[in-house]
């Protein structure tokens, strides 16, 4: 896997959104498996449902999440392919590392 611009792009946004506690604590709420409601998702933060919604806005921009209506409720849910992309790029990074760390290491053992 190389990383091209455009991945390079896509990856950002996804770090960006990931990058904020409260979000990182949304994440984690939603990966539970289950579609869940703003107020669920409110529930015990020291964050306004307004202020919950927007994060959520910016993690769907991102792609982490996507939502539906069932009635006069809106329910929220993990995009799981998402953080399989941000697992890659950060797999990819981290074998640019230990590749970089081997040369090192031959060069100077020589």
């Amino acid at each position: 896997m190389r990383s091209s611009a455009a991945q390079t792009s896509r990856s950002a946004s996804l770090f960006a959104a990931l990058g904020d506690e409260t979000r990182l604590r949304l994440v984690v709420r939603l990966s539970g498996g289950g579609a869940l409601s703003i107020a669920s998702l409110t529930e015990g933060l020291p964050v306004t449902r307004q202020g919950i919604t927007k994060h959520l806005q910016v993690m769907e921009h991102a792609g982490l999440v996507r939502n539906h209506r069932r009635g006069r409720e809106s329910l929220w849910q993990l995009d799981q392919r998402r953080l399989t992309d941000a697992r890659k790029y950060l797999d990819l990074i981290s074998k640019q590392w230990d590749d970089a760390l081997a040369r090192l290491k031959r060069f100077v053992e020589e």
